[in-house]
Formats: structure tokens, sequence, C-alpha cells
């Protein structure tokens, strides 16, 4: 009976040694990507990089007058700068990654590298989000309290709504990764994304993964909808005030300046509501699903700030015009 007992705690203990080296295993992941679509993956390199350089050229635009032209140095303009500088680093952390995937056979990327993708991508992303939900705050104060626009909304409280934003965005970010990351991950190491989704992450860990992939997309939904519930609560407010208004020629003008941050809002939460509310998919529809949230969306918002804009089109005129002559 002691001998049986003894047999029994070894194989107790083997099997403990085992799982924690099985735990320890993975060092790095292989990102999948569009390796599903081999062959596609040419064309999709060159759609992808010449998106990405139209976004970074359109951000650095929009950067770039707000910075030199002092018209537009006003709270609007200050939090769409932001903006464009958040989602310029919001692209950064994926889209080069992705497009050396693509042309490369290299796939891998460390755990720690792992991490750090999935934190900047979360941030940045929540940030997008609450910088969208601080442009409707300013557009309601603007329309719907225009007397006491100028004292409630100075630049000074706009740097900080802008400081929160981003302390917010990033401390949510933090507590997602830590809940997912808290584990050692198992072979298979496959990531079935082209970057380090978090959901394609915590499925990989040695442990049940279904309570924390819960939690954090309860959070990642919750925060996407109050920000959009918020927004939604704003325009409200903003068309009912605007209705008011007697003149024809007042209300079209009350709405050109909402336009372009309600149709950002409109692509920017509808895509995303797409990839955190939809049914389990398969692999490729995953892969094929993030791509207008992580590609097309930053892509489309310059382009309508700048093209809908009339102060950005005479900003960058004067400034045109300053170099030609």
């Amino acid at each position: 009976m002691d001998s049986w007992n003894f047999i029994c705690c070894f194989f107790q203990i083997e099997g403990i040694q085992t799982m924690q080296i099985n735990k320890t295993i993975v060092k790095e992941f292989i990102l999948v990507g569009f390796s599903l679509y081999p062959d596609i993956q040419i064309l999709l390199s060159v759609i992808f990089c010449c998106l990405y350089l139209l976004t970074l050229m359109g951000n650095l635009i929009i950067m770039g007058l707000t910075w030199v032209d002092r018209a537009l140095h006003t709270p609007m303009y200050i939090f769409l700068s932001v903006l464009s500088f958040s989602e310029t680093c919001y692209t950064l952390s994926i889209i080069p990654k992705m497009l050396a995937d693509i042309l490369t056979e290299n796939r891998s990327i460390s755990v720690i590298g792992c991490g750090l993708q999935m934190y900047f991508f979360l941030g940045l992303g929540g940030t997008n989000c609450i910088i969208l939900t601080l442009m409707g705050y300013d557009r309601f104060l603007a329309i719907c309290n225009p007397l006491r626009y100028s004292l409630l909304m100075t630049n000074i409280v706009c740097g900080q709504l802008v400081a929160s934003a981003w302390a917010a965005g990033f401390f949510i970010s933090l507590i997602e990764t830590a809940l997912i990351f808290g584990d050692f991950f198992c072979s298979p190491n496959l990531v079935k994304h082209f970057f380090c989704h978090m959901r394609a992450v915590v499925r990989l860990s040695c442990l049940d993964s279904s309570l924390i992939e819960f939690i954090v997309t309860l959070i990642s939904v919750s925060g996407l909808l109050g920000t959009f519930l918020l927004i939604f609560l704003t325009y409200v407010f903003i068309f009912s005030t605007v209705l008011r208004i007697p003149s024809a020629e007042g209300k079209q003008k009350a709405f050109s300046t909402c336009a372009s941050h309600l149709t950002v809002v409109i692509i920017h939460f509808g895509f995303a509501s797409i990839v955190y509310l939809k049914p389990e998919a398969s692999w490729g529809d995953d892969t094929l699903i993030a791509v207008p949230y992580t590609v097309i969306t930053p892509f489309l918002s310059p382009l309508i700030f700048s093209l809908r804009n009339k102060d950005m089109k005479n900003a960058f005129r004067k400034v045109v015009g300053k170099i030609i002559i």
C-alpha cells in the first residue's frame, strides 16, 4: 500500500512538473494573418501599403496645419490634431509589422512584443473613442451653449480633457493586457490573426481562458458602447437645438460644423461594433473583418475631416500659397 501511494505521488509530481515545462515552452507566437490567402498576399500588401502612406500623409497634414495656422488654435482643432496623432500611432503599432509579415516568411513575434503591441493597440483605440466623445462634447457646447462656450471650453480645459483621454485609454488597456498575459501560453503558438488581437491570444493560455476572455471582451464592449451612447446623447441635444433655429441658413451652418465628426463616428463605431459584437467566426472571417477597423477607418478619418472642413482647406491653401511665393 505504501509503495502504491509512493507511485501515485511520483506521477502527480511528474505531471505538475510536465505542466510547468509546457507552460514555459511558448516564447514567441506565429501570426497566421493573411497566409490563409497566399494568392492575393502581394496585392494585399500593395493596397495596405498605399492606404498606410496616405493615412500618414493625411494625419501629418492635419497636425501640421493645426500647428502652423493660428486660426486653427481652437479646442475643436486641438482635438482633431490629437486624434490625428493618436491614429498615426495606432496604425504604426500594427500595419508595419503586418506588411513585413506578408512580404516575409518570418511571422513570429515574441511574447513580450505581442504584449506591447496589444497594449498600444488597445490603449490608442480606447483613446480614439474618448477623443471622438470629447469632440462631440465640444460641438455640444458650441451649439447648445454658444454664449458660454469660450468660458467652458478654454485651451487649458481642452488640454486637461486630452490628458484624461490618454490616461483613461491606457489605464484600461493596462488592465486588459495584464489579465491576458497573467498566465503562461501553451503550444500551438499560432495566433489566428494578423496582429496580437486580445481574443486570439487569450485562447492560447495554458489554463481555461473563457472567464478572462469574457472579462476583457466585456471591458472593451462597455467602453465602446459607453462612449458611443455619450456621443449619441450629445447629438440628441444638438439636433434638438438646431431644429429650433428659425433660419434655414443657421441650421445648415450648425449642421455643417458637425457633419465631419458625425460621419467619422458612424464609420469608427460601426466597424468597431462588427469586430467586437459579432458571433464566433472562422479564421479568415476574423482576419478580414478586422481590416476595415484597423486599416480603412484610420485612412478615411483624415480624408473626411480635411475634405469636408472649410477652415482646414483654407489653411492648406494659405500654406501652399506661401510655399509657391
